[in-house]
């Protein structure tokens, strides 16, 4: 990389330096491949969980398509298969392990040659490494959160050696930009604002498996943002594990108010989002921030995760039931308008009957257009996994039900308060079921069905709202 004298380099542009090296040695093999056997390889990726692992695998996606694979949505065609792994939820645990056992069997029968790489979060997590090691010795790379930029490089130190390469860091070491990605939306993007987390909620693995908080420079993200713009995309969603405590780790601190305000002067951008706000971060320069830029998305995404204040001491949340309920009245005060979302824990370890009462009584009164309901899943290696007076199964699953009993209706209601309203929707694609029918998401993230053409995707579009189906509208073109 040619460079004037003087000229200070990047963190990271040596490292991204080389990676494209490994990348175009990578592509000049697999330009051969395709030549001698008429067809190119390809690769399937599978993003789990949360948005930042989706925003993730765009990157896993564009570093392999630039390495001259073809991208295939079909894992039995697929000769590099990569797994973005989730391990927040048991659940998405066990779903890896049942597809690797799949995988074993595929390259034993099928494609002996396929490559089966894991990364993400539950690949930092030692037991899983053991267990890889043990089990499943057919998976070929295996890498983590810190280090994603290093996927040609482990491509081809596995092409070279042939043997199961295991990368993983403990901490991030630079932040590397401008990696090659594929937006799976041409009109919508996610740009990361920060990563890691400072908070250790006592049930919550994330600080342990993406670090501590690092936020980007307001000149980098404002860069990216721009060049999306220009290349034609009309909505940003900006990231981070929690958005709220942006830019305080940064030699000169910005907050994340000021970072909105920046963003919604960028040319081009019609509308952002962003998640997920702390409820113990979330400031009034924030709230005002979000009323006065007209860019931003009337809608919060605010977890409550209980509404009881002795859970939230154990969660190690450093909120309380009041401060919640005062925060959502501030945020109606300032956008009368706004919608607000929310995550909510069910049978938190010692949580009592009382204690699930208060968790209702915020449904009751913060009136969520939607929410995220889970049971609590115990994650080997935080605080809550080892907290005395488990609650019972029957006991959680009984609880869980009578939640969604008291919030659906709830949800049924808000929706049902948009009936004959106009709304600007951004029509985002067409129903797989009927390609006659658009869907997209209104300014206050509901999501709105009408009828319309393919062209009017990428657009915003005027809808009025006709009809209510709970967890979305239906409306007709104006």
């Amino acid at each position: 990389m040619e460079r004037k004298a003087g000229t200070a380099v990047k963190p990271g542009e040596t490292e991204l330096a080389r990676q494209l090296e490994y990348i175009r040695a990578i592509r000049a093999e697999n330009d051969a491949f395709a030549a001698e056997n008429g067809r190119k390889k390809k690769f399937y990726s599978l993003a789990m969980g949360c948005q930042m692992n989706a925003h993730d695998s765009e990157k896993l996606e564009g570093m392999l398509d630039e390495m001259g694979f073809d991208r295939t949505d079909e894992e039995t065609e697929a000769d590099f298969i990569i797994y973005n792994t989730c391990c927040v939820r048991e659940n998405a645990e066990q779903k890896v392990y049942g597809k690797l056992g799949w995988l074993k069997h595929y390259k034993e029968t099928k494609n002996p040659d396929a490559v089966i790489a894991l990364c993400g979060c539950m690949m930092q997590q030692e037991t899983v490494l053991q267990t890889l090691r043990q089990k499943y010795r057919h998976v070929d790379i295996v890498f983590g959160t810190f280090n994603l930029y290093k996927l040609p490089e482990l491509v081809a130190t596995r092409m070279e050696s042939g043997e199961t390469v295991y990368d993983i860091w403990q901490e991030q070491r630079e932040v590397v930009e401008d990696l090659p990605a594929i937006r799976h939306f041409p009109y919508k993007a996610s740009v990361n604002i920060m990563f890691g987390c400072n908070n250790f909620c006592s049930y919550c693995i994330v600080p342990y498996v993406r670090g501590r908080e690092r936020s980007r420079t307001p000149e980098d993200i404002l860069a990216e943002v721009r060049r999306l713009a220009a290349d034609g995309v009309k909505e940003v969603m900006l990231l981070g594990q929690n958005v709220n405590s942006y830019g305080k780790n940064l030699e000169t601190p910005v907050s994340f108010a000021e970072l909105l305000r920046m963003v919604n002067e960028v040319e081009g951008i019609e509308r952002i989002r962003f998640m997920t706000s702390h409820p113990k971060d979330l400031s009034d320069e924030l709230i005002q921030a979000m009323a006065d830029c007209d860019k931003v998305c009337k809608y919060l995404h605010l977890p409550v995760q209980s509404g009881s204040d002795e859970i939230l001491r154990r969660m190690n949340r450093h909120y309380t039931k009041e401060s919640y309920m005062e925060l959502v009245r501030k945020a109606r005060a300032a956008m009368p308008d706004i919608t607000l979302s929310t995550d909510i824990i069910v049978g938190f370890p010692g949580e009592t009957e009382e204690d699930f009462q208060e968790t209702l009584d915020v449904i009751r009164k913060s009136r969520y257009s939607t929410a995220f309901t889970f049971i609590y899943s115990k994650r080997t290696g935080t605080p809550a996994a080892t907290m005395e007076n488990q609650v019972p199964e029957n006991v959680i699953k009984d609880r869980f039900d009578r939640m969604l009993n008291i919030l659906n209706p709830i949800v049924h209601e808000v929706h049902e308060e948009q009936l004959g309203k106009v709304m600007t929707v951004f029509a985002e694609e067409a129903s797989k079921q009927d390609k006659t029918v658009l869907t997209g998401r209104a300014d206050n993230n509901m999501l709105v069905h009408f009828k319309g053409t393919e062209d009017l995707i990428g657009q915003m579009v005027p809808v009025k709202i006709t009809e209510n189906k709970t967890f979305y509208l239906i409306g007709e073109r104006m």
